[in-house]
């Protein structure tokens, strides 16, 4: 089981990434595979550079029970130096397993829709964007939107300022966290309930994640301590799948 609050398991057929955004500044996953590779974990030789995994190819096919997998919580499928016959790899593994639900969620928005365009996609896929900022997580709603896929989700993890005003047609989901870690910048209440107002109006499901490092006080503490209670209750909507 994943320690992630929003998903069952995660598979990782690559490891590796590189920043590209204001969201990566304190990266979990580069901190856990430093920590990993420290530690001689198979998969993270290479610490945190992008790394292929084809002996994980087969993991989900293995899996009878159905399961709801986030793809890649330790790199970018849509990284620069994915070889495409790879990627390609990893949609058939996909494909061939309509019982699982995927999870992908990349900062690399205009591969993602190169990637996407005029192929087929997988109707157990769920694709995400990183929302961290104005600058550079906005903007990639609209790649995101016009991608034919069942589920569209967006990613506001870690939520670094207000965004203001966002346009949810078409987006399903939307999952809303503060910024965990011993760097960890604050996130301000009003920033995540600013998103939920929006999520409501626009029937939305809104999934609050966590408060991270910084409490809804603003006092820095545990994540666990901080929890996830946002306006007295935990938000744990997820998007309607329509048959």
């Amino acid at each position: 089981m994943s320690k992630i609050e929003w998903t069952e398991e995660t598979w990782n057929p690559t490891t590796g990434c590189t920043k590209v955004s204001a969201g990566c500044k304190s990266c979990y996953a580069e901190v856990m595979a430093n920590r990993l590779q420290a530690m001689g974990t198979p998969g993270y030789d290479n610490g945190f550079e992008f790394s292929l995994m084809p002996y994980r190819l087969e993991q989900p096919l293995n899996k009878k029970k159905g399961t709801k997998y986030f793809v890649n919580s330790m790199s970018d499928l849509f990284h620069e130096q994915m070889p495409i016959e790879f990627l390609n790899k990893i949609v058939d593994v996909i494909d061939s397993t309509p019982r699982h639900i995927y999870q992908i969620l990349t900062k690399r928005e205009d591969a993602m829709f190169a990637y996407f365009n005029n192929r087929y996609v997988p109707k157990n896929i769920w694709l995400g964007v990183s929302v961290e900022d104005k600058k550079h997580g906005v903007p990639r709603i609209d790649r995101l939107r016009n991608i034919d896929t069942t589920i569209k989700f967006l990613s506001i993890e870690p939520l670094l300022e207000d965004v203001g005003e966002i346009d949810l047609s078409g987006i399903d989901w939307v999952i809303v966290g503060g910024e965990s870690g011993a760097k960890a910048r604050p996130m301000q209440k009003e920033w995540a309930l600013n998103i939920k107002k929006q999520c409501k109006e626009q029937s939305t499901a809104f999934f609050f994640k966590q408060w991270g490092t910084w409490g809804a006080d603003g006092v820095r503490r545990s994540k666990k301590s901080n929890g996830r209670i946002l306006e007295g209750k935990e938000w744990n909507e997820y998007p309607e799948l329509i048959a």
